[in-house]
């Protein structure tokens, strides 16, 4: 199954409404960064067992480890959970700049380093949340 088939199948088994907000996101995340590479990342290890929660990736970051290996990963993560969705923009490096720049303008959402929580996109400002799309995106180039 292609990665794009991936991404719909996930986005299609979530429940109402998380389902719809999950496609403007998806929607969103493609129209901010249009030509980025597609990951989609299921949870599972390599023991088939579920370690996260499955996430739509988009763009490429590379990891580096204190041991000097490095990694291929995405650069925005938009991922379904429990309470509602995470958003995650990877390799900024300072840890208080979300929280800082967007946390007390997006609305109804926890904020972390790389993180931002929220139950559905009617509670944040979508606005708020594109530029913080658009700064990790920027952050890449």
């Amino acid at each position: 199954m292609s990665v794009q088939e991936q991404i719909k199948k996930y986005i299609a088994s979530q429940p109402e409404p998380k389902r719809r907000d999950m496609q403007e996101l998806h929607r969103i995340t493609l129209q901010v960064f249009p030509k980025c590479k597609l990951w989609f990342y299921d949870g599972k290890n390599s023991k088939n067992q579920t370690i996260a929660n499955p996430t739509i990736g988009y763009g490429l970051h590379t990891i580096k480890y204190a041991n000097g290996k490095t990694r291929d990963y995405f650069r925005i993560g938009v991922s379904a959970n429990k309470t509602g969705i995470s958003v995650y923009i990877l390799g900024i490096k300072d840890r208080k700049y979300l929280t800082r720049t967007y946390g007390k303008k997006l609305g109804k959402a926890s904020v972390t380093g790389y993180c931002i929580r929220f139950k559905a996109l009617k509670d944040i400002d979508v606005g708020v949340l594109e530029a913080a799309l658009r700064h990790g995106v920027e952050a890449q180039n």
